[in-house]
């Protein structure tokens, strides 16, 4: 479950917002790509996972499509699914799954349809450096939390000069623990059904469902 909560948490929504320290250039990068994304009816993203420190060493691939409030997410042999009222997270190497309700999730930082608004509320922000990577020239923006007790220190997210996507984000813990994701393909406007998002058992024989609501 932790991998799944940090590639969720870039979603967090933080309660009680401070007086805040706005770069404007940063926060025109960030309208700008947040601009993009939320046009979209829909999107699929692999991307790499690797978080060190604080006594963690992994590395995983990993998959994201989010459709409006749906979301399903593969990561580390743990599929996440979202239909916008129920999650279901499942284990492979326990053949099970827990079933919550998606608003109760979505409270704390489970809510990766919203990872590229989270800007807007409890964190401050300001405009890092340009860096080349592949041969695109992106922009880095510094966001930080303006709530004490986050767990977080800051998070990096780097957006392409060019089209205004996201290609990587690193979040960098107080504890010293980094984690990154980076963006190896996206694909917008998917054609995926709404069934893509729910939970299908049949497909899992002798899946154990643990019902959490």
């Amino acid at each position: 479950m932790k991998k799944v909560a940090w590639i969720l948490s870039m979603a967090l929504v933080l309660s009680l917002p401070a007086a805040a320290q706005k770069d404007k250039r940063a926060k025109t990068i960030l309208d700008a790509m947040s601009k993009q994304y939320q046009a979209l009816k829909s999107y699929q993203a692999a991307f790499t996972y690797a978080s060190a420190g604080a006594g963690a060493n992994d590395s995983f691939k990993g998959d994201l499509a989010v459709k409006g409030p749906k979301f399903r997410l593969k990561l580390g042999g743990q599929e996440v699914y979202s239909d916008g009222q129920t999650m279901s997270t499942y284990v492979k190497e326990s053949n099970e799954v827990n079933v919550q309700d998606y608003e109760a999730a979505a409270n704390g930082e489970l809510n990766p349809t919203q990872i590229y608004t989270i800007y807007k509320r409890g964190f401050d922000y300001r405009f890092l450096k340009e860096q080349k990577q592949g041969g695109r020239t992106l922009e880095v923006i510094e966001l930080t939390p303006n709530r004490q007790k986050s767990p977080i220190a800051t998070v990096q997210i780097s957006v392409d000069k060019a089209d205004k996507s996201v290609r990587n984000w690193l979040i960098i813990n107080k504890d010293g623990k980094r984690t990154s994701y980076t963006i190896t393909k996206f694909t917008p406007n998917v054609n995926v059904p709404d069934t893509y998002f729910v939970f299908d058992k049949s497909k899992y024989p002798g899946v154990e469902v643990v019902d959490l609501r």
